[in-house]
């Protein structure tokens, strides 16, 4: 005899079919397990996963949702590990958007792009590179999983950071299904008569849709503007003795503004993914060098010097920061090159330009790094800092080492930290972990298999991996008394915490204007 929670199961399958048809509703446990799961965690399993093809379709479903007192969580790529599309309900829905992948208006003549918010960067960027065009920040390094919907959702940083900041600076209008069903769509792309060309029409209601995690509406198109693409460009590589060197080198190199992407490496980090290359890998990244040099003289420069450079240059005492410089001609990145090099050159040495040349080829990398060089789990924390805190930061952070160094060398336990900075004002620390330990259905399945099949696997390592939550929130704790703010906010970091009382009751008064159930992604925000 059927309970009446399973009668209630069965006429809400049968809506979401009715809705988006049979093949996309998931309700296998191992398929709600999955996307419950991110790289780090995993989240309760919700009643099904959902995945519309259109704005209609979530329309629709977040009626339904209003009408069963469900809660809506969206889920963009998978590239996360803040807990942000993890539901804390289990009467919940997990709309998965990986099917709204569609480029909808490519306007060469106004100069934006509108998009679908499950398209991939990575599709995004191949679609406008034919045309000579690009959006400003053009996606994170996750970028053949991660979407342009979750990037701008988690305030993305990478392609594009060093010159035009994170993902929501390149956006110029959203459409968001509220809860209920009501439909929004912000700046000029908000009149009836307009077009999505222009973000600043009165207040920023775009704002309040980026870096929100979905806590306050699924986002289902965004409006990006294009830019030009730079045809030429130069790499830069630099060496540093230690940490304070390396970041008054990258401070001084950020205040000028002129680089496409940045990113700097401790030894841990160089000696680890980046000294674990494959002949295949390096094969790979020297085709992809040559395809990308402006004639094939320059290609087979540029890899006879990655092959006389080898790894040299990975040194496990060295600090290192790489830069990217764009231009529309030789002559003016060869004049943003040289600025970069007298900026950094009081603090570091150049060296061999392999590792800048070779990401700037494969911009979008294979999902081999959210696990270790050997198999290991894997997990980043960030914070951004003003670039007058991160050196006191940072030796807290050295002493908090310290502290845990023997339980972390007993339960096999290494960390490391990349860095970048954003724009010409701050300064974004990366701490990161590696630990042995099982995977989980989020890695088994998002990981290349042939990847995997090369990597050692671990036992389960509880209290390794209590270790590291333990240490992980340690370190927030920590970020939060330097001052800190955050990307990729999710469930994870302390946005509310300590922040003016007008700006969190404003906050809560629009999620109670545009969510009154509260049910769109419920905790994202600390909401």
């Amino acid at each position: 005899m059927q309970t009446q929670q399973q009668v209630d199961l069965d006429t809400l399958i049968s809506s979401l079919v009715a809705i988006v048809g049979a093949d996309h509703v998931l309700t296998d446990a191992a398929e709600l397990a999955f996307y419950a799961t991110d790289i780090y965690a995993a989240g309760k399993q919700p009643r099904a996963v959902v995945q519309p093809a259109s704005t209609d379709e979530v329309v629709a479903l977040a009626q339904l949702a209003g009408e069963h007192g469900l809660s809506l969580v969206p889920r963009g790529g998978g590239a996360s590990y803040t807990d942000g599309y993890l539901p804390t309900q289990e009467h919940s829905l997990l709309i998965d958007t990986s099917r709204m992948d569609a480029i909808l208006d490519l306007n060469e003549e106004d100069m934006y792009v509108t998009v679908q918010t499950g398209v991939p960067w990575a599709k995004l960027n191949d679609a406008l590179k034919p045309l000579g065009l690009r959006t400003p920040f053009y996606g994170p390094f996750s970028g053949l999983h991660a979407t342009v919907g979750g990037g701008v959702s988690q305030n993305s940083v990478s392609w594009g950071t060093g010159t035009f900041g994170v993902s929501a600076e390149s956006v110029l209008g959203v459409e968001v299904v509220l809860a209920g069903g009501e439909l929004l769509r912000t700046g000029s792309w908000g009149t009836e008569t307009s077009t999505p060309f222009f973000r600043h029409y009165g207040p920023d209601l775009t704002g309040l849709f980026t870096g929100d995690n979905g806590a306050l509406g699924i986002k289902t198109a965004i409006s990006l503007r294009l830019i030009r693409r730079p045809p030429e460009f130069i790499g830069l590589s630099f060496k540093f003795p230690d940490f304070d060197s390396m970041h008054q080198g990258m401070t001084a190199a950020a205040k000028l503004g002129i680089n496409t992407i940045n990113f700097g490496l401790d030894p841990t980090l160089q000696q680890g993914q980046l000294g674990k290359t494959s002949t295949s890998d390096a094969m790979a990244a020297a085709l992809a060098v040559f395809k990308t040099s402006r004639n094939p003289i320059d290609g087979l420069v540029q890899v006879a010097r990655m092959g006389m450079a080898g790894k040299r240059f990975l040194s496990a005492q060295n600090y290192s920061c790489h830069y990217i410089v764009e231009g529309i001609d030789r002559a003016s990145v060869k004049s943003s090159a040289a600025a970069i090099r007298n900026a950094v050159a009081p603090y570091g040495a150049e060296t061999a330009n392999t590792i800048p040349n070779v990401v700037y080829a494969m911009p979008f990398a294979p999902f081999y790094n959210v696990l270790g060089p050997k198999g290991e789990r894997w997990v980043p924390i960030h914070c951004l800092l003003p670039f007058s805190r991160a050196v006191p930061f940072r030796r807290d952070l050295e002493q908090l080492y310290a502290r845990h160094e023997n339980s972390m060398r007993e339960h096999k336990i290494q960390y490391g930290a990349m860095f970048l900075s954003v724009s010409t004002n701050a300064f974004l620390y990366e701490p990161v972990f590696y630990w042995e330990d099982e995977r989980n259905a989020c890695i088994d399945r998002m990981v290349p298999a042939d990847y995997l099949a090369q990597l050692p696997t671990y036992p389960p390592n509880p209290q390794g991996r209590a270790l590291v939550a333990e240490m992980k929130q340690e370190i927030i704790d920590l970020m939060h008394q330097h001052g800190a703010a955050h990307f990729q906010i999710g469930k994870l970091y302390p946005y509310l915490a300590d922040r003016n009382a007008a700006a969190v009751k404003l906050l809560r008064d629009i999620k109670a204007a545009v969510d009154p159930k509260q049910g769109m992604n419920p905790g994202a925000l600390g909401l």
